[in-house]
């Protein structure tokens, strides 16, 4: 750990972020295409399926990246700036306060999915068949979201300390679980029972469960530089507030993004189902963006809370305008590739004229403006790192507010298009990344007390 710590701190910015970043990168994007694939065998139990799984997927995104980007933002921040300050126990002994965050985070999805379930379904335009098909995947993958935290917060301590092999070897294991495991189980081939939709969330649960068992053996072990005491004791208050006065800022960010998915796919309902079949399979090209970003963007994120720790600001903000142009870069680039050929990508999910109409309107108005989004999304994890996520979190409420209060008053007062509410989602992706690169131009992080509370607590 002390050599990647040195790296961290000295090395050649882009050469040491790439070498953080590509194992996490290719891992995602990986695991990405499995998703698709996954939605791939759902098709072939038609719309209403398509529709229902659509109707889930940004609630079960919601946990993803609040588990992944909030809260193990700050989990992975809060481990960086521990090694940078040279605090080898606190590092250890966060990962222990991070498990017991997951198991309360994971128990809340599960509770709040099962209560509330059906009535947010149904609210987001779900009914007949598709709210049935919605629900059957739901109570799956929901049942197992203690799980999904455990993977995810697990995999963010590692990766705060710079160990990017580990949780990326995990992701990709997804490959070899979920490929063959959800055909099986959707269609019920062979000895397998045909679950239908049901399967699909049942193969997701069966992979978390490996996942889990297989983090928790590694952190456990003498290969692992970071331990996992289990020591009760060593759940401190301090250590559970250093991980949430980021991941909980942080958190607010993840929901106002999943929340803008959420009444924006609900306005989009307004259209019929069809509509929403294409906006949910054009829509899964943004998150083909998250694997770059988060791949890119915890990489930003150790190599800032490091760089802090260690009192080097002015080196942590070249890292994160680095990072924010490589990110900026990437994503325009498959921003511009749909916008060109839309039905390269709309095409492997569905060959109905309507649902690929709208899918098409989508990418062409939407997706131009990657870029933008890409570099906003990647100073926000920078600002994780740094402990300073105030102004990325602002930003994603102009966001929020653009897509979906001034969204809903084009379709519902003024009685707006499809077209008019999409032009307006690119509108509130343009706020997004101009307030995050403004914000952090004009302010910097060089301002302010940088230690953290428990730095600060060693230190006495």
């Amino acid at each position: 750990m002390l050599a990647g710590r040195q790296a961290l701190l000295g090395g050649p910015v882009l050469a040491v972020m790439l070498k953080l970043a590509l194992p996490t990168v290719i891992v995602l994007v990986v695991q990405s295409f499995v998703g698709v694939a996954e939605t791939y065998f759902v098709s072939f139990l038609g719309t209403d399926a398509l529709a229902g799984v659509a109707l889930v997927f940004p609630i079960l995104m919601l946990m993803q990246m609040m588990s992944n980007g909030g809260i193990g933002g700050g989990v992975a921040s809060a481990v960086a700036r521990a090694i940078g300050a040279g605090r080898k126990d606190d590092a250890d002994a966060l990962v222990l306060n991070a498990l017991v965050l997951a198991i309360g985070f994971g128990l809340v999805f599960t509770v709040a999915e099962f209560w509330g379930g059906r009535a947010l379904y149904r609210s987001l335009g779900g009914q007949g068949e598709a709210l049935a098909a919605s629900l059957a995947y739901a109570d799956a993958v929901f049942a197992g979201a203690v799980l999904v935290w455990v993977v995810s917060l697990l995999a963010a301590a590692l990766r705060g300390a710079g160990n990017t092999i580990v949780p990326a070897a995990v992701t990709f294991g997804a490959v070899f679980v979920l490929l063959p495991l959800s055909p099986l189980l959707i269609f019920g081939w062979g000895p397998f029972p045909r679950l239908g939709v049901m399967g699909a969330g049942v193969a997701v649960v069966i992979y978390y469960v490996v996942a889990a068992l297989v983090l928790i053996f590694y952190l456990r072990s003498p290969r692992s530089a970071l331990r996992l005491p289990f020591d009760l004791r060593r759940v401190e208050a301090r250590l559970l507030g250093d991980v949430l006065r980021v991941g909980g800022l942080s958190a607010v960010g993840t929901i106002q993004a999943n929340l803008t998915v959420v009444l924006v796919t609900g306005a989009v309902g307004l259209f019929g189902t069809h509509a929403i079949a294409g906006y949910g399979i054009a829509s899964r090209l943004d998150y083909i963006l998250i694997p770059l970003l988060f791949g890119l963007g915890t990489a930003v994120l150790t190599m800032v809370g490091v760089n802090i720790g260690a009192g080097q600001v002015a080196r942590a903000e070249r890292i994160a305008w680095n990072g924010g142009l490589v990110a900026a870069a990437l994503t325009e680039t498959i921003g511009l590739a749909a916008a060109i050929f839309p039905q390269g990508w709309l095409e492997l999910f569905s060959s109905d004229p309507a649902v690929l109409a709208v899918g098409t309107l989508y990418l062409r108005i939407v997706a131009p403006f990657y870029g933008i989004f890409g570099i906003g999304m990647l100073l926000y994890f920078a600002g994780q790192g740094a402990g300073r996520v105030m102004w990325p979190v602002l930003a994603g409420t102009a966001r929020l507010i653009i897509a979906t209060a001034v969204g809903w008053l084009v379709v519902k007062a003024l009685g707006g298009s499809l077209q008019e509410l999409f032009i307006t989602l690119a509108i509130s992706v343009i706020a997004f990344g101009g307030i995050t690169v403004v914000a952090l131009r004009l302010h910097g992080w060089s301002r302010g007390d940088q230690r953290t509370p428990s730095a600060s607590t060693a230190e006495k």
